[in-house]
């Protein structure tokens, strides 16, 4: 019972961290969060395929998804100190959403 507490501590840091906000201000779970919950589900089935626990395999399995999904979540946006997103386009065009939720490209 005693690693009870660093389990929830941990279940509590995920589920408050996983989340992202697009630009039209509706959440998703992000790639952290995906690669976690494929990870360990994968890793409880591994696990118990194999014959070993499937809790483990399912902690070992989330780690490691939510390692790949933060790698591979995509990098095409940041966020300036006044809060405003910007995103860029493939040729690199920068733009930002504004109030009306219409794209804006930056000039420069």
């Amino acid at each position: 019972m005693t690693r009870l507490p660093l389990i929830l501590a941990a279940v509590a840091a995920l589920a408050t961290s996983a989340c992202t906000t697009d630009e039209y201000g509706n959440q998703h779970l992000n790639g952290a969060g995906k690669g976690a919950a494929i990870g360990g589900a994968g890793g409880a089935i591994l696990g118990a395929v194999t014959g070993g626990n499937p809790l483990v395999g399912a902690a070992i399995g989330a780690a490691a998804g939510a390692v790949v999904g933060v790698v591979a979540d995509d990098h095409n946006r940041y966020e300036d100190r006044d809060g405003r997103r910007y995103y860029y386009e493939s040729d690199n065009r920068r733009y930002h959403y504004d109030d009306g939720r219409q794209r804006v490209y930056d000039p420069y």
